[in-house]
């Protein structure tokens, strides 16, 4: 392999959370792959029986404005951007590398299948941490109620209480 000279952060830059997935989509991926996004799409097409929903799907025209909002997109990249993108999820960007067959498209595959697997397992250990933040919040929450009870008690041990004496006399 030759070396692509491209930032890990710029791919992972160019990963979306759509429709609940992580993808990325036909545009960035054809510049990455160093092919033409017409070209992809074209491959695709001829392909789409390697191409089932949760590989690749299409946006739809408001999830589309939607990321065209999000994205900032100068104006060439409006140009570019007439049509709703194909959006790849991770099985559908290793499916790639099965119809897009240049030394370019398949070392930038392999990185971008290493930055998802990386992303995967930071999200997991992060579900460790939050696990454990979650049980710290259970038992403080229990000692607030256990602390009240105790500031309760104090409050009517403190507090003078007013007892009713009997008169003598007169």
């Amino acid at each position: 392999m030759n070396g692509i000279l491209i930032p890990d952060e710029r791919i992972i830059n160019r990963i979306y959370l759509i429709r609940g997935q992580k993808v990325m989509i036909d545009k960035d991926l054809a510049e990455l792959y160093g092919v033409e996004t017409k070209r992809l799409k074209e491959a695709v097409r001829r392909n789409s029986n390697r191409f089932p929903i949760d590989f690749m799907f299409e946006m739809n025209i408001a999830e589309f404005e939607g990321w065209k909002r999000i994205r900032a997109l100068d104006d060439e990249d409006k140009m570019g951007l007439r049509y709703a993108p194909y959006c790849f999820t991770e099985q559908g960007v290793t499916m790639l590398s099965c119809i897009l067959h240049s030394d370019q498209a398949i070392e930038m595959n392999i990185r971008i299948i290493r930055i998802f697997t990386r992303m995967r397992e930071l999200v997991l250990s992060h579900k460790d941490i939050l696990a454990k933040i979650e049980k710290m919040e259970q038992q403080v929450m229990a000692h607030d109620v256990d602390i009240q009870q105790i500031f309760e008690v104090l409050k009517q041990l403190v507090s003078p209480q007013k007892k009713e004496y009997r008169k003598i006399g007169y």
